[in-house]
C-alpha cells in the first residue's frame, strides 16, 4: 500500500512514518512513482510503536524491539522491567495526587504551614519524585 494508505489509516502524517523509516523502525518495500509502498504488514508494526511509545519506551528502545525482517522480537524481561518501571510511576504519582488533595482541602492557614505538604516539597526538592536531574533518572 502506498504512503497515502497508511496515512489515511494509521492517521500518522507522512512526516511520521518517514522519520520511523530513518530510524529503522519500518521499511517501505519500494516506490510507486514518487511515493513510497508498504508492505500491509506496516499498520501492525505501527500499532506495535504506538504501544511501545504509550508504555514509555524509547525509539531507540522500540527499534530494538524489531528483527532485521521486520517482525516483532520482544524480550520478555524487558517488558517486566518496564512494568516494574511503571508500577514505582504510578506509586509516585498516587502519593503526589493525594498529597495535593490533601494539601487542596487542609485546614491550615496556608500550604506552608500543613505539614503534609511540606513533606511533599521536601520529596519533590530532593528528586525523590517529579523530574529527571541531570538528564538521567533519579533513584526511587
Amino acid at each position: 500500500m502506498d504512503i497515502s494508505e497508511v496515512v489515511r489509516r494509521s492517521g500518522l502524517p507522512a512526516s511520521t512514518l518517514r522519520f520511523y523509516e530513518q530510524k529503522g523502525l519500518i521499511a517501505s518495500v519500494g516506490r510507486r512513482g514518487l511515493h513510497r509502498v508498504f508492505a500491509a504488514g506496516v499498520l501492525e508494526q505501527l500499532s506495535l510503536i504506538a504501544l511501545g511509545r504509550a508504555a514509555g519506551f524509547s525509539l531507540n528502545d522500540i527499534a530494538g524491539m524489531f528483527g532485521a525482517d521486520g517482525r516483532p522480537r520482544i524480550e520478555r524481561q524487558r517488558l517486566l522491567e518496564k512494568a516494574d518501571e511503571l508500577d514505582q510511576s504510578i506509586k509516585q504519582l498516587t502519593a503526589m495526587r493525594d498529597g495535593l488533595r490533601h494539601a487542596a482541602a487542609c485546614s491550615a492557614p496556608s500550604h506552608l504551614e500543613c505539614p503534609k505538604f511540606r513533606r511533599l516539597m521536601g520529596l519533590a526538592g530532593a528528586g525523590v519524585i517529579g523530574e529527571r536531574r541531570n538528564g538521567a533518572s533519579v533513584k526511587k
